[in-house]
């Protein structure tokens, strides 16, 4: 079984900035966009007011194009009969609302010199202020991550991934980051601080957060202390969801809407759960033994 591509969390700055794209070396490997901060993004997890939606398709076979808009700009979303769960939950949005939504990007060249990024919903749905707060908190310490890496690959021009990965970066990382800084060169770092502060000053309205604003990715300081306010770490997460799982298994695995059900009970919202899950298949710990139902290994 494959496992599912990471659910990137990126503002709508970063992304539609992105115009490196590149394929995998395995056959049938997924095609990455590579974003000026050196993410190798094929799937990602937004959050931010849904603001227009649009029918452009018919009542039979709808294709919503819809605006998602963040701190930063705008997400662009495209939903058909391909992805029938998102098109229906599309359909019964109502604008303005919070929304999440998980996606595969997807890009468009109208000419040689623009690239169009969008996103192709996996799955949408409505999300408190609460939880639109923690992903804006996860995307902004996901950003200042990029940035640190990036500062570290253009401190060292001639260094391979093995050699960044001992400042601990992961392969991909190590391989986005050269690949964006050959691409891009050295980014503006202003404009993505300028991210990070905006999504910290609508988290804390009360606090008067300035980051100083450098204007080189070199002067970025190692690193930004980011208090969360909730929530439960991740080791807790799978924890918990193992434990889940396992009480709910029947001997042909858990069936997903008791797992859903569960889940609410524990204040999980449908997009936690859906990272959550996603997290247990990458790391192996859970499988799909037949649809609908999950099974810890």
């Amino acid at each position: 079984m494959m496992s599912r591509e990471t659910a990137w969390r990126i503002f709508a700055g970063e992304l539609n900035s992105s115009s490196l794209e590149k394929k995998g070396e395995e056959e049938r490997s997924p095609v990455y966009v590579i974003t000026p901060l050196g993410t190798r993004l094929n799937r990602v997890l937004i959050a931010g007011v849904l603001l227009d939606k649009q029918n452009i398709g018919t009542d039979e076979e709808p294709l919503w194009r819809a605006r998602i808009e963040d701190v930063s700009g705008s997400y662009f979303v495209n939903v058909g009969r391909y992805e029938p769960e998102a098109a229906a939950a599309m359909a019964g949005m109502e604008t303005p609302s919070f929304v999440a939504v998980i996606g595969k990007i997807r890009t468009y060249r109208p000419d040689e010199t623009r690239v169009l990024v969008s996103i192709r919903p996996e799955k949408i749905v409505r999300i408190d202020a609460l939880t639109r707060q923690r992903i804006v908190l996860e995307t902004a310490q996901a950003t200042w991550k990029r940035l640190n890496n990036m500062k570290i690959a253009l401190s060292m021009p001639d260094a391979s991934a093995e050699d960044l990965a001992v400042h601990g970066m992961t392969k991909d990382d190590a391989e986005g980051a050269i690949e964006a800084a050959e691409f891009y060169g050295t980014p503006e770092s202003s404009k993505y601080l300028k991210l990070i502060q905006n999504s910290l000053r609508m988290l804390l309205p009360d606090s008067d957060i300035d980051l100083g604003l450098p204007e080189e990715v070199t002067d970025l300081p190692d690193e930004i202390e980011i208090e969360e306010r909730s929530g439960i770490s991740d080791v807790d997460k799978e924890d918990l969801m193992l434990n889940i799982l396992g009480e709910l298994d029947d001997g042909r695995g858990a069936p997903m809407n008791d797992i859903k059900n569960r889940a609410a009970a524990e204040g999980i919202s449908d997009t936690e759960l859906e990272e959550m899950i996603s997290t247990l298949l990458d790391k192996g710990l859970a499988y799909e033994p037949v649809l609908g139902r999950l099974k810890k290994i």
